[in-house]
């Protein structure tokens, strides 16, 4: 029998369990589910939405492919859930079947090339199996087909002519969202249309409507040792979270947080977009060294735990909270380079601080409900920068 007065005190429990955000597959995506708030978004004029029902064949979608018209955006699939093999083969069967594919939903763009946004990937197995040299894809040979069972292991030219021939001439129902349309409308269509299987994130919706350099951009910041080890390699990329987090340091890094003033969160971050779209090698470069400087500050002075809630006697890590991401990661590059080394000196007074800061209250709810609001933005961010101040001047 264990003597009660001799065992360790209980941990404290501390607040409950945050939610994480969810894979395709069920997983958790190392990331804490964000309430955003209410959504402060810009008016737009009902009269200037122009979508248009449109029914090409196979055939001709290929062409716009091949004319780099048609931007399947590879690294748009979900890296976890993209279709196998026999998914995209079975679609394939339902082509030769003569069974209608649901409809594709596509922006156009300036060059009146179309951004496919959901469709993706029953374009892409046509692709494939069709024409996979246009996107440089590899071929797909079809398998565990259900009825066409005589076409297992068949690729396009192996089929009969007119089963090629009934490929080619499907016509698909697309819905094009066009040009002139604002965006503020297109993605409000998009989120509306946005319900079925596992609905895409925003930052999805972001990548799939926003085309230019900031995509690589993102992927390459997400894919950096310094943003891996920061995160302690604990964000799964399937739904673009690791991307979006690197967006809100830029978004905050480019725009100081005492400018935010607007309730559209997501607007605000698609803003950042086009404005990373616009800069020149030489101004990705110099937010490429600032980036990799606050992931390797934010290693250095939090460790395992940047970017997580810390309470007094609780040890458990949490899940990286998107807005702790950005107050901290933009607080660290903010500091002077002579001010880390005394910081370094100072991380357990800088640990201590920042449990005390989470006791309180405003603080927590700025980083718990309600994030995208310019009045808790503007908390979260001068609490810290006044964290640092106490510890550097301690």
């Amino acid at each position: 029998m264990v003597d009660s007065a001799s065992a360790p005190p209980p941990e404290p429990q501390g607040p409950p369990e945050p939610a994480v955000e969810f894979t395709d597959t069920g997983a958790s995506t190392g990331i804490e589910a964000e309430d955003i708030g209410e959504a402060g978004r810009m008016p737009f004029d009902p009269e200037l939405i122009d979508v248009t029902p449109r029914s090409p064949t196979i055939d001709l979608v290929l062409q716009r492919l091949k004319r780099g018209l048609i931007d399947l955006q590879p690294d748009f699939q979900r890296r976890s859930g993209i279709w196998n093999d026999t998914r995209q083969s079975r679609l394939i069967e339902s082509l030769l079947l003569r069974i209608a594919l649901p409809t594709l939903y596509v922006a156009e763009e300036p060059d009146e090339s179309w951004s496919v946004v959901d469709g993706v990937q029953r374009l892409t197995s046509i692709v494939r199996f069709v024409k996979p040299e246009a996107a440089g894809l590899k071929p797909l040979r079809l398998q565990n087909l259900e009825y066409l069972t005589q076409y297992d292991d068949a690729g396009f030219e192996d089929l009969p002519g007119r089963m090629q021939t009934r490929i080619l001439e499907t016509e698909l129902s697309v819905l094009l969202i066009r040009k002139g349309t604002p965006e503020e409308a297109r993605f409000n269509i998009f989120v509306r249309i946005n319900t079925g299987g596992l609905p895409l994130s925003q930052q999805e919706l972001r990548h799939a409507l926003i085309p230019g350099r900031a995509r690589t951009f993102l992927a390459e910041l997400a894919e950096s040792e310094e943003f891996l080890e920061a995160t302690a390699y604990s964000v799964s990329p399937s739904r673009m979270a690791e991307r979006e987090l690197c967006l809100r340091f830029l978004a905050f890094w480019m725009t100081p947080p005492e400018r935010y003033v607007t309730q559209d969160f997501d607007g605000f971050l698609r803003r950042t977009m086009h404005a990373i779209n616009a800069l020149s090698d030489t101004e990705l470069s110099t937010l490429r060294r600032r980036f990799r400087v606050a992931m390797v500050g934010c290693d250095l002075l939090f460790g395992d735990q940047a970017f997580r809630k810390q309470f007094r006697g609780i040890t458990r890590r949490y899940p990286i909270n998107k807005a702790l991401f950005e107050v901290q990661a933009v607080t660290v590059a903010r500091c002077a380079p002579h001010d880390l080394p005394t910081l370094l000196d100072r991380t357990g007074t800088l640990e201590a601080r920042f449990k005390e800061l989470m006791d309180d209250p405003a603080f927590y709810d700025a980083i718990s409900s309600g994030t995208g609001d310019a009045d808790k933005v503007n908390y979260r961010f001068q609490s810290m920068k006044d964290l640092f101040h106490e510890v550097l001047h301690a």
